[in-house]
């Protein structure tokens, strides 16, 4: 997700979704196939309706599947009800034609939906719903061999044919799909996909780095559903939030807007992929204020609270009942500087403010030990990190040297540093509303850098004029700009810091280096992962040196679950990788 920032959460306290673990059961979508219209409470009324047509036909189907299915084998941890309490509904819901929010993806690839392949813990790609695949010799084609035991929850087999719909839907412009960079190294248009047979699909693409990675992101299509509607009203189409039928370990049964998403387990999902969950039902809840969350996770009528501030998480640690999940992410926050700019132009200035900045204290201060330095794009736990390269040391001694040496000095005797033309070393620093752990870090950066004879205003701005003025290339009203995102496993900065894209939206920084340009090159053509190292090393080195970025800080991934919740394992991949896994101890169903 290019660029994001923490929100602030909206202030409301939203209604309690169905209280009685298990109360809903089978009932909703198994009624559908006996009365087609009817479900259990009013869920039907407000996820698929009678005047819906498209919604009307594809409940009963999904319903019948369901009283069809056979009873899950007998294991003593089957059964209950998990409820997780997010702040955000499911932007772009259960369609992953449209939504490229995290925690909508987490239930696209495991909850609902099925991948192609998955990561396992070294970030290795495994199969999934394919359970193979064929690589050609010079790289211009990928060949994957489908299961053929994955039914859509309407009973369908997912084929082939799904892939390549999916294929055909995620690269045609009139989709607007938020990650279309995914496919820029495949063969677009009617020749980049061919289905070999039920099971067989082809994908043609030009060598490129990590090409695989876009098939563990994306869920699959129902082509059988999907293929009347016009890919661009699929972000209007019902299917996506009010009556999604999908192929994972859950089946969709009931959606509130801004209240809640209710799942149940799926009795047919494969047992070679762990077989149905162990859970009978699954609900995720909208509750847009963060105490109230606490409160609701403290009580037990949450049981897992998604990426709690971190001065909730000592809370959350010091309770008996609950148990603080922390691991490593990919959220990075960072100072991105306009070159452009005469005073940042300078390579020894952008040097001399990372030198000059105390990052552990960031570290300390702003997530209360709960993270970890940044030196570049690459996170700490990826496969492509190099521990000492790009490393920047907290230095201000060698910083204000750098200074000097710039022709920096405090001329007279105020405290800031002027050139030789008089003209004072100042910079502006931005960050936007609603975001107090920015702003700490602006105000802290701001007096580490004022020992250093900077003079640096703060600036708070509404997030739109903000973004705005830093991404729009005619604009770039910018000095520094403090930036929170989310990284894809695929790391390619290109967009970033390549100098073909300095004056496009991304290239905000405007960097222009022929040796980056040549490691980005050379990175995105490298599909081998054992070659990249080296280049990776280069590379990490070579943005450590240039400062186009200050890299800050990756703060842990934080959530709280109450101890009856087992199973629960949480890691670099999501909070969901392991959902169909989960279950709760008996006599706290």
């Amino acid at each position: 997700s290019r660029p994001g920032a923490d929100r602030a959460p909206a202030p409301a306290r939203l209604p309690l979704g169905p209280s009685a673990p298990g109360a809903l059961g089978r009932c909703g979508l198994a009624a559908l196939a006996a009365a087609a219209l009817a479900a259990c409470g009013d869920g039907a009324s407000r996820s698929g309706t009678p005047a819906d047509p498209f919604c009307a036909r594809v409940l009963p189907a999904v319903g019948a599947f369901l009283a069809a299915a056979p009873a899950p084998p007998a294991d003593p941890r089957r059964g209950g009800r998990v409820v997780v309490g997010g702040i955000a509904e499911l932007p772009g819901g259960l369609d992953p034609s449209r939504a490229s929010d995290y925690v909508a993806v987490q239930h696209q690839q495991f909850v609902s939906g099925m991948t192609l392949l998955a990561y396992d813990e070294a970030l290795q790609p495994v199969p999934r719903l394919a359970e193979s695949w064929t690589i050609a010799p010079d790289t211009t084609w990928i060949e994957f061999r489908l299961r053929d035991d994955v039914p859509w929850h309407d009973g369908e087999i997912t084929d082939a044919a799904d892939v390549a719909f999916t294929w055909r839907v995620l690269t045609d412009p009139a989709t607007e799909f938020p990650n279309a960079a995914y496919w820029d190294h495949y063969e677009r248009g009617p020749d980049g996909v061919e289905i070999i047979d039920a099971r067989t699909v082809r994908l043609h693409l030009r060598p490129h780095a990590e090409f695989l990675d876009p098939w563990r992101t994306v869920a699959i299509l129902p082509e059988h559903l999907l293929a009347d509607v016009p890919p661009a009203e699929l972000r209007t189409h019902p299917w996506g939030t009010r009556c999604p039928v999908g192929n994972g370990p859950f089946v969709f049964r009931e959606h509130v807007e801004q209240e809640r998403w209710v799942f149940q387990a799926n009795p047919a999902f494969p047992v070679a992929l762990g077989g149905p969950p162990l859970l009978e039902e699954y609900v995720y809840r909208i509750i847009p204020d963060e105490n109230t969350l606490l409160l609701e996770l403290t009580s037990g009528d949450v049981d897992v609270y998604i990426a709690p501030q971190t001065e909730q998480a000592r809370v959350i640690a010091a309770d008996p009942a609950l148990e603080l999940q922390r691991f490593p992410f990919r959220n990075v926050t960072f100072v991105a500087w306009n070159t452009r700019r005469p005073q940042l132009a300078d390579v020894r200035v952008r040097r001399a403010l990372a030198l000059g900045s105390d990052r552990d204290a960031l570290v300390d201060a702003l997530l209360d030990g709960f993270g970890s330095v940044a030196h570049g794009t690459v996170p700490p736990f990826h496969w492509a990190f190099a521990p000492e390269a790009g490393r920047v040391p907290y230095a201000p001694d060698e910083a204000r040297r750098l200074l000097e040496e710039a022709g920096w000095r405090d001329r007279d005797g105020d405290g800031v540093r002027e050139n030789a033309d008089g003209v004072a070393l100042a910079l502006t620093l931005q960050s936007n509303q609603g975001n107090p752990r920015l702003e700490r870090a602006a105000t802290i950066l701001q007096a580490q850098w004022r020992e250093l004879g900077v003079d640096v205003s703060v600036r708070i701005l509404e997030w739109a004029s903000m973004i705005g003025a830093v991404t729009d290339p005619g604009r770039r009203d910018f000095d520094g700009v403090l930036l929170s995102w989310v990284s894809e496993f695929k790391v390619d900065d290109t967009d970033l810091f390549h100098s073909s894209r300095a004056d496009q939206p991304y290239g905000f920084a405007g960097l222009r280096s022929a040796r980056v340009d040549s490691l980005l090159v050379r990175l995105a053509a490298t599909g081998d992962r054992a070659a990249t190292e080296p280049l990776w090393r280069d590379y990490q080195a070579a943005i450590g040196e240039e400062q186009p970025f200050l890299f800050l800080y990756y703060p842990d991934r934080l959530d709280g679950v109450r101890r009856r919740v087992r199973g629960v394992r949480m890691d670099a991949r999501g909070e969901w990788v392991d959902v169909a896994r989960w279950w709760v101890e008996t006599g706290t169903r």
